[in-house]
C-alpha cells in the first residue's frame, strides 16, 4: 500500500463519519485543554512566588529564636530560655563574610499626623535594611546608625502611607505619633509592592530597639543576615551558630538559608502542579476511553471494507496501520485543539484577573500533545488488532 492511498483511506474514514470523528477529536481536545489550563496556573503561581521570594537575593540568612522542631518551624520565644537580642545582632554584624545585618521587630499600631490616623504595619529594624532587602530611599534618608540600644525616635514611610497621612505634602522633619509615641519622619521609600501578601507601602519603620518597647517584646522577630556572595552557606551557618551559641551557651535558635526556603517551596509547588495536572489526566481518561469506544464501533461497521482489502492484498500489519493511523489522526486533532482552547482560556483568565500569575512553557505544549498521540495510539491498538485479525472470508460474507 502506497502512503498516498493510505493517508487517503485514513482521512477519508475520518470525514466520512465527521459528527462521529469531531466527538472522539474533542473528547481528547477538553483533557488537554485541562491539563494545559490547570498546570498553566500551577506554574504560574510557581513562578510568582519562587519571584517574590527571591527578590532580596539568594544571599540572605534567617536567625529565629527557638530551636527548629522535626517539622522545621521554630518555636519561637517559648522555645528559648535566652531570645535574641539586638546585641546579638550586633555581634553577628562583626562576622567576615557578613555585608548587613538587620534585627527586625514586626507588629501593628496606629499611626497619627495631625488629625489623619491609620492601623498599618510598623517595622523595627536596624539601618541596613534597605541594603539587605534591596529597597530603596525615595526622599529622605533611611534609619541613621545611632545607639543600637537606646536610638533616637525616627521613622520612615512607605510610599502609601505617606500619601494617606500627607497627601502631596513633604513629610520630612514632620511628627508622627506611633503607638503613643512620638517620632520624627526623616525619609520615605520607594514603592515596593505586596511581597508574600504584606503590603511593605503600607507600613512604617523604626529602629528595633524602639519597636521592641512599643510592642512589650523581650526577644526580635528575626535578625537577617545578608553575607557575600564569595562566602560558602556552610562557612556561613557555621559562623553564626559559633558566635550565638558562645553568647547563648546553646544551640537555642534555628538559622534557615535562602536556598533552605526555596527548596521547602519548591516541592510545595512541585507538589501543587503535579496535582492539577493530575486532575486534567481524568478528562483525557475519559478521551482515551472514547478512542476506543469509537474505534470499536468503526472496526464493525467496516468488516466488509476490511475483507475487501484483505482480498486485494493488503496484509495484517497494513490493516492495524490504518486503524492506528485514525486513532492517532483523531488524537492529534484533538491535541491542537485542546492547545488551542487550554492556551487560549488561561489568556483570558489572565486578562480579566490580572492579578492571577498564568504561564505556559513550551515544554508542557510538546508534552500535552505527545501525551494526547501516545493516548491515541494506546487506545486504537486493541480495535485495530481486532480489525487486523479478521479471516477475509469471514470479513466478505458480512453484508
Amino acid at each position: 500500500m502506497r502512503i498516498r492511498d493510505f493517508l487517503g483511506l485514513t482521512t477519508s474514514a475520518i470525514i466520512a463519519h465527521r459528527l462521529r470523528s469531531l466527538l472522539t477529536a474533542l473528547g481528547i481536545a477538553v483533557g488537554i485543554a485541562a491539563v494545559i489550563l490547570l498546570t498553566s496556573i500551577g506554574e504560574g503561581i510557581h513562578r510568582f512566588v519562587l519571584q517574590e521570594f527571591t527578590q532580596f537575593g539568594t544571599t540572605l540568612v534567617a536567625i529565629n529564636p527557638g530551636r527548629a522542631t522535626t517539622a522545621g518551624t521554630s518555636m519561637g520565644v517559648f522555645g528559648t530560655e535566652r531570645p535574641l537580642s539586638i546585641g546579638d545582632a550586633e555581634a553577628l554584624s562583626r562576622l567576615p563574610f557578613a555585608k548587613a545585618v538587620v534585627p527586625f521587630v514586626q507588629g501593628n499600631a496606629e499611626v497619627k499626623a495631625d488629625n489623619r490616623r491609620r492601623r498599618t504595619a510598623v517595622y523595627g529594624s536596624g539601618p541596613q535594611m534597605p541594603q539587605a532587602f534591596s529597597m530603596s530611599v525615595r526622599l529622605g534618608r533611611f534609619l541613621p546608625a545611632d545607639d543600637p540600644v537606646a536610638p533616637r525616635a525616627f521613622a520612615v514611610l512607605g510610599s502609601k502611607l505617606r500619601a494617606e497621612l500627607f497627601a502631596e505634602a513633604n513629610p520630612l522633619g514632620k511628627r508622627i505619633t506611633i503607638g503613643g509615641s512620638r517620632y520624627r519622619v526623616i525619609g520615605v521609600m520607594e514603592p515596593k509592592g505586596t511581597v508574600l501578601g504584606f503590603d511593605l507601602d503600607d507600613s512604617v519603620y523604626i529602629p528595633a530597639a524602639r519597636a521592641l518597647n512599643l510592642f512589650n517584646r523581650g526577644s526580635l522577630f528575626e535578625i537577617d543576615v545578608l553575607y557575600r556572595e564569595t562566602a560558602a552557606v556552610d562557612t556561613v551557618v557555621a559562623g553564626i551558630e559559633r558566635v550565638l551559641k558562645a553568647r547563648h551557651g546553646k544551640h537555642d535558635f534555628t538559622v534557615t538559608t535562602q536556598q533552605q526556603m526555596l527548596d521547602v517551596l519548591g516541592s510545595i509547588l512541585d507538589i501543587l502542579t503535579f496535582a492539577v495536572a493530575a486532575i486534567g489526566g481524568i478528562s483525557l481518561l475519559v478521551g482515551a476511553i472514547g478512542i476506543v469506544t469509537i474505534m470499536s464501533i468503526a472496526v464493525n461497521e467496516r468488516i466488509h471494507e476490511i475483507g475487501l482489502l484483505r482480498a486485494l492484498g493488503a496484509t495484517r500489519g497494513q490493516i492495524l496501520g490504518l486503524f492506528l493511523g485514525e486513532a492517532l489522526v483523531l488524537a492529534a486533532i484533538g491535541g491542537v485543539g485542546g492547545l488551542v482552547m487550554g492556551i487560549g482560556i488561561a489568556w483570558l483568565l489572565h486578562l480579566l484577573l490580572p492579578a492571577l500569575p498564568v504561564h505556559t512553557p513550551m515544554l508542557y505544549v510538546l508534552l500535552a500533545e505527545s501525551l494526547a498521540l501516545c493516548i491515541g495510539l494506546l487506545a486504537g491498538v486493541a480495535p485495530a488488532r481486532r480489525a487486523a485479525m479478521l479471516d477475509p472470508i469471514e470479513a466478505l460474507r458480512t453484508a
